[in-house]
């Protein structure tokens, strides 16, 4: 096989991709990112082994942040620019090993490489493979994965000048253990548990660095149709990029709008006073091959979903920045205080067609945690009254899979007297059925984007304090939540960390979980896949008890 990875929902039969990624990518950009991963290993290797902490590191920190981001399902697929992140960390690998002068380190700390030929070769050897062990590789790459899906959220976090120093320490303590063959499996199950706890540390930090800066989401309808301007297309998670634009803009006669994952935007009270930010167009990551196609302007992504376009001419709309990259595409960069020029993308837009509408009317959304505890009164007595009888987390990823209309028919035959949790883009599989209301509280609640998961965590805990209850499983609560990149995994392992119970998770179980490890799970968690929807419901609707 010329590559193999199994990191995402997509995984080839459920097993793995071995000849180029149903994401798109290919086997070196595969093989390259194998190989970054492996360094940035070995980076932790030194830093464990010379005993050196996060705040000596300064901004090394921020680089194996953006390292780990890079290599997350459809953020990067662009060899060049995988190759000058390697060269950057080997430098940075050198560099401290000669400033702390361990002997005795692992080849992730010490190996070199000539070029890319070089690298490609190299990241052939390190990959998910490299580990025999069917359990102990299960175990190394559910850590890695949580760790994947962790430095996307801090690196949002620090790029609103928010950062801790424990975050990042314990990432490479995590990531230099994935290294020890000496570690037994319990050992491994014990750092996934901890990987989970410092998931939700990561999650904590970035709802203060975005609700410091832009204050708390609130109940916002949003705009789906469009304007007759000049516009461009902002898909991703990144809400300073997302600022940065929206500044530049001004006055220009240029629209902005929300694609996907940004659509959370909308809900941010610092965002509304800018007239020329129109609202939301289109669905979720995976429908852009046909909304790029008649939204007409630019597309900048801040960071994943992309999908590879088929068109020379979208690719041409297409701008990156920050860990997303393709090639073909223009990448932004940003200068030494973190500013960022958009005036190609700009211009460009004013040059183009303004969108075509593909759909009108609006959404609701903005019921983040500080939003949600607000109504709580409400809430409170709409389940004491029993108009509220179960709440549903449905959570996390949208794909493109025929089984994900899984949870359009689950969210549509939900009793009418439950209410959907719900962040990340699984919501554009129900968010637009009408569903209607209980009592004036919608049927789906979007606390935003994945990155938001944290809301429906406190969330969950304000409602174990308001109910007087001992365990958070003991509420009307239940998790039927879809998965498909890394950072589901860390929200899950979240979930986990803080006690969660009986979680469904689907469209299908990971490919990386070996049978032993998923059976961990099952046993001392309750981790479920999906059934029939109609069954699900019905074992849903019986289990636990009402608060």
């Amino acid at each position: 096989m010329s590559m193999f990875c199994y990191q995402c929902q997509e995984a080839a039969k459920n097993v793995g991709c071995t000849v180029r990624g149903v994401c798109g990518k290919t086997s070196t950009v595969a093989n390259l990112q194998d190989l970054l991963i492996y360094t940035l290993k070995g980076i932790s290797e030194i830093v464990v082994k010379g005993d050196l902490s996060a705040s000596e590191l300064g901004d090394v920190n921020n680089k194996m942040l953006n390292g780990l981001f890079i290599t997350i399902t459809n953020a990067n697929f662009d060899e060049d620019s995988i190759v000058k992140e390697i060269d950057k960390m080997i430098e940075i690998r050198d560099e401290l090993r000669k400033k702390v002068g361990v002997s005795e380190l692992h080849d992730s700390a010490t190996f070199k490489v000539n070029g890319k030929e070089d690298m490609v070769k190299k990241g052939e050897n390190v990959g998910v493979l490299n580990t025999e062990n069917e359990d102990v590789r299960s175990l190394r790459e559910l850590i890695t994965y949580g760790l994947k899906g962790m430095a996307a959220y801090t690196d949002h976090a620090v790029n609103l000048g928010k950062s801790d120093d424990e975050i990042c320490e314990f990432m490479y303590k995590a990531l230099q253990a994935t290294l020890d063959d000496s570690l037994s499996a319990d050992e491994l199950v014990a750092l996934t548990m901890e990987t989970g706890n410092f998931g939700v540390k990561a999650m904590a930090l970035l709802d203060e660095a975005n609700t410091s800066t832009y204050g708390n989401p609130e109940i916002t309808e949003v705009n789906i149709g469009t304007r007759n301007n000049p516009a461009i297309l902002v898909s991703g998670h990144d809400l300073k990029d997302f600022e940065q634009l929206l500044e530049q803009t001004k006055d220009s006669g240029v629209d902005i709008y929300t694609h996907s994952e940004m659509l959370p935007a909308n809900y941010y009270p610092a965002f509304k006073k800018y007239d020329h930010f129109v609202g939301n167009y289109g669905n979720s990551w995976w429908k852009q091959l046909t909304e790029f196609e008649s939204f007409n302007g630019p597309i900048l992504f801040t960071t994943n979903c992309i999908v590879p376009p088929r068109k020379e001419e979208i690719r041409n709309r297409i701008f990156t920045t920050g860990a997303s990259g393709y090639p073909g595409c223009t990448h932004i960069e940003s200068d030494e205080n973190g500013k960022k020029d958009f005036s190609e993308i700009i211009e460009m837009a004013k040059k183009l067609d303004p969108p075509t509408e593909i759909e009108t009317g609006s959404i609701v959304g903005g019921f983040a945690h500080n939003q949600v505890m607000e109504l709580a009164d409400k809430v409170v007595d709409a389940v004491k009254s029993g108009a509220i009888k179960r709440f549903f987390v449905m959570a996390g990823c949208d794909g493109r899979m025929k089984s994900r209309d899984y949870y359009t028919e689950f969210a549509d035959k939900l009793p009418k007297d439950t209410v959907i949790l719900t962040a990340g883009c699984a919501k554009y599989r129900y968010n637009k059925l009408p569903l209607g209301d209980i009592g004036g509280i919608p049927r789906v609640l979007d606390a935003g984007q994945c990155n938001d998961s944290y809301s429906l965590a406190v969330i969950a805990m304000k409602l174990k304090e308001v109910f007087e209850l001992e365990d958070i499983n003991e509420l009307p609560i239940s998790y039927n939540i879809a998965w498909y990149e890394q950072k589901a995994v860390i929200v899950l392992l979240a979930l986990l960390a803080l006690g969660v119970k009986d979680i469904h998770l689907g469209p299908t179980l990971p490919a990386f979980l070996s049978p032993n490890v998923a059976n961990v799970l099952v046993e001392k968690f309750g981790i479920a896949p999906n059934g029939e929807v109609e069954s699900d419901i019905e074992m849903f609707m019986s289990e636990g008890q009402t608060a």
